[in-house]
């Protein structure tokens, strides 16, 4: 079974960004990172997905991940 896209929207000063992204380096999953901070168009795309400014916004696949909640990422990755 392929592995779902995984994408952050995050800013360089977010500590659950830092989590998130740690979290993924250590379960070995591929990820793109988008800087909101820096990128006026990813961070659009964010508020398009999640309603909200607050990051991280995650998407695993066709799911979005409002904040980093590791129970609901490990579910979605099977990791």
């Amino acid at each position: 079974m392929a592995k779902p896209q995984v994408t952050i929207y995050s800013t360089p000063t977010c500590h659950f960004c830092h989590a998130a992204k740690d979290f993924f380096t250590a379960n070995k999953v591929q990820f793109t990172d988008y800087n909101v901070a820096t990128d006026l168009a990813k961070r659009k795309e964010m508020v398009e997905k999640s309603g909200q400014l607050g990051v991280p916004v995650i998407t695993v696949g066709d799911k979005t991940v409002v904040g980093f909640d590791e129970d609901r990422l490990k579910e979605l990755l099977a990791v």
